[in-house]
């Protein structure tokens, strides 16, 4: 039932790190959202922006559960409130690895600890392969894939 991808990506882990946290990383990669967090262990972020609730739409939230900079980024998922009416006990964990193999970053995501008939298993499978490609597309070119959305 977990998601694990492995994505092999032409630029350093720095360079795909501050993609994964910055910005403008996050706005290019993750559908015009912006991250919100201290990036301290424990705190809050959400994934914020266009969507349900308008430019402010909470599409996922949690806590930050590890941050090693330029290596390891955990948390805990939840649905965004307009996604899911029981979104606070819907729960699962998300972890980012960056290794460096050779002259390029090894990203793994792993996406687990899902409860038993989670409703948005189905999408989180098919939209993290997308996500991730667009962090290969923009680290390696600087543009991002047109999905047609």
């Amino acid at each position: 039932m977990d998601l694990t991808f492995n994505f092999y990506i032409g630029a350093t882990p720095e360079e795909v790190w501050q993609i994964l946290v910055s910005d403008e990383g996050v706005k290019q990669t993750f559908y015009g959202c912006t991250l919100q967090s201290t990036f301290e262990i424990g705190s809050d972020y959400a994934y914020v922006g266009p969507g349900n609730d308008g430019d402010d739409t909470v599409h996922v939230y949690g806590k930050i559960l590890a941050l090693e900079k330029n290596r390891t980024f955990s948390y805990t998922e939840h649905a965004g409130p307009s996604y899911r009416a029981n979104h606070a006990e819907l729960e699962t964990r998300v972890t980012f690895t960056l290794e460096l193999v050779g002259a390029c970053t090894k990203l793994t995501l792993v996406h687990d600890h899902w409860p038993v008939d989670h409703p948005s298993y189905a999408n989180s499978q098919q939209h993290w392969p997308m996500i991730l490609s667009n962090i290969k597309s923009y680290a390696e070119t600087g543009k991002t894939l047109d999905f047609g959305f």
